[in-house]
């Protein structure tokens, strides 16, 4: 979990460090975790669409569903950088005879394994808030409309930014039946999540 005492400058200097950690994949689901925090947001306003009963519970419901995505989303701010950690580690590994080698070549591919997994995993889950998305601009308050908006832009900006670390880690693979699953869903999210920032936008 990340350091609940952090202040956002405290964050901001560390990406603006010359630390190559936090670095995109973690701006990534920090821009995720807004985004999904802007659309918790608009779905407890008191006002809905029109007032109606159906989009007070439609809202509701979407709300309990994006508050885990949130959480996510924030673990993966630090669990990002983690990945990164661990990738400089296992190239650090001792190679001085062939059992060494070996061990080192299978930390490097577990290492960029979970290097990929991790903003793949930050794909998800703004992809998942995406489709939430519609939700919200369906029954959510028009007054709030620049609020969803904002939050689209955000979570499309995160789940592009977090197919950008994919693409780079992607290619170290030695197995290449992971790396193409790996590849065909991180196409199929992006896919995913400009259809419904696409319908989000026409709703608002």
């Amino acid at each position: 979990m990340p350091d609940p005492s952090r202040t956002v400058d405290s964050l901001l200097d560390a990406f603006a460090s010359n630390h190559p950690v936090p670095g995109g994949g973690s701006a990534a689901a920090l821009a995720g975790a807004v985004g999904t925090s802007l659309l918790i947001m608009v779905a407890g306003l008191p006002k809905t669409r029109t007032g109606a009963q159906s989009e007070r519970n439609s809202l509701d419901a979407a709300a309990v569903r994006l508050r885990p995505l949130r959480v996510t989303l924030t673990d993966l701010i630090d669990r990002d950088s983690d990945a990164y950690a661990g990738v400089v580690a296992a190239y650090r590994l001792p190679k001085g005879t062939a059992a060494d080698q070996a061990a080192r070549r299978r930390a490097i591919e577990e290492a960029i394994r979970a290097a990929t997994e991790t903003p793949l995993e930050t794909m998800r889950a703004c992809q998942q808030a995406l489709a939430e998305a519609v939700v919200v601009a369906g029954s959510g308050a028009k007054s709030a409309s620049s609020d969803a908006g904002v939050a689209i832009e955000l979570l499309g900006a995160a789940l592009r930014g977090a197919a950008l670390n994919v693409d780079t880690n992607i290619g170290s693979l030695t197995d290449r039946a992971v790396a193409e699953r790996m590849r065909q869903e991180r196409q199929a999210l992006e896919r995913l999540g400009a259809a419904d920032a696409a319908r989000t936008r026409a709703l608002l």
